[in-house]
């Protein structure tokens, strides 16, 4: 039964790999600290009612004649006090977590490190993802690279409909909506990749939405940041518009240089009713379709 038991829990598991329940950062490690920690507490009252559910079943079935009947039973204060205040340590110990976590686990809240963080703008299109490294002055579409180890502040924005940013392995959903910057903090603990994902449905290439979060060693983020400069085209204004237009299952590319302030264009638009330019296949490599 043992055996039985060890395999039939380790294929329940076997799904939890690369989702919420294998983190490789400290927010993750941290929203799975208060699932667990939830469950718990409320396995408080699920046990015990399961366990009495069965029990009365049983002592107070039709067949057994030595179970007292007290049809004239009406109220025990001592059984109201017990069942109430129950329910009530439950509310107040999954609220207090849920309070300390929600100021705690705060998605703009800098996460605490040695480190200098490493500043990464997202951009939500249809149906791609633009990560553009300001600092830097280089951007990738569909692959985020970040170093093991260090923070990353996101500021997230959309170019078109509301869509959301999830890397289930290092934590925080979070939404990025048109004309309007959220902002994220996350870290990879150590090198390896991490999948990511849309989490909001937002059109016909919505389900081709997915990237790979790799954490790379400082030296190798280093030299991919070079090796990224001198290579790939230039996300000027015209390519940008071109890299706007609906597309979908787009392939993993980079831009050795970012014309600058194009971030804070997308959240504000300098103006309307531009025209946009049609896809350029030397501005836009790797596009399918």
């Amino acid at each position: 039964m043992r055996v039985v038991a060890t395999v039939a829990i380790c294929c329940g598991l076997g799904g939890c790999a690369q989702g919420v329940l294998d983190p490789q950062g400290p927010v993750a490690f941290a929203q799975r600290t208060i699932l667990f920690n939830s469950v718990t507490i409320m396995l408080a009252i699920i046990i015990p009612v399961i366990v009495a559910t069965l029990i009365f079943a049983y002592r107070f079935r039709s067949s057994n004649t030595r179970a007292p009947y007290w049809p004239d039973w009406e109220y025990s204060g001592r059984l109201e006090l017990l069942v109430w205040s129950v329910p009530i340590l439950v509310v107040m110990f999954v609220g207090g977590i849920g309070y300390l976590s929600s100021h705690d686990l705060d998605p703009a809240k800098p996460l605490a490190s040695k480190e200098a963080p490493l500043k990464i703008q997202v951009v939500s299109l249809d149906w791609k993802w633009l990560f553009i490294y300001p600092d830097q002055n280089i951007a990738s579409v569909n692959h985020l690279v970040l170093p093991a180890g260090v923070p990353v502040e996101f500021t997230l924005t959309s170019a078109t409909v509301m869509n959301s940013f999830f890397v289930p392995q290092l934590g925080s959903q979070i939404y990025t909506m048109a004309r309007m910057a959220t902002r994220l903090n996350l870290q990879a603990d150590k090198p390896g990749t991490y999948p990511g994902l849309s989490a909001q449905y937002s059109g016909a290439g919505f389900s081709g939405m997915r990237f790979n979060a790799q954490a790379l060693t400082p030296e190798q983020f280093k030299d991919w940041i070079e090796k990224t400069k001198a290579e790939g085209p230039e996300l000027d204004e015209a390519c940008y518009r071109a890299l706007a237009q609906p597309s979908m299952s787009v392939m993993p590319f980079t831009f050795r240089h970012v014309m600058t302030g194009l971030f804070d264009a997308i959240v504000t638009p300098p103006h309307e009713g531009h025209t946009h330019t049609a896809r350029s296949a030397a501005c836009l490599p790797g596009e399918k379709g």
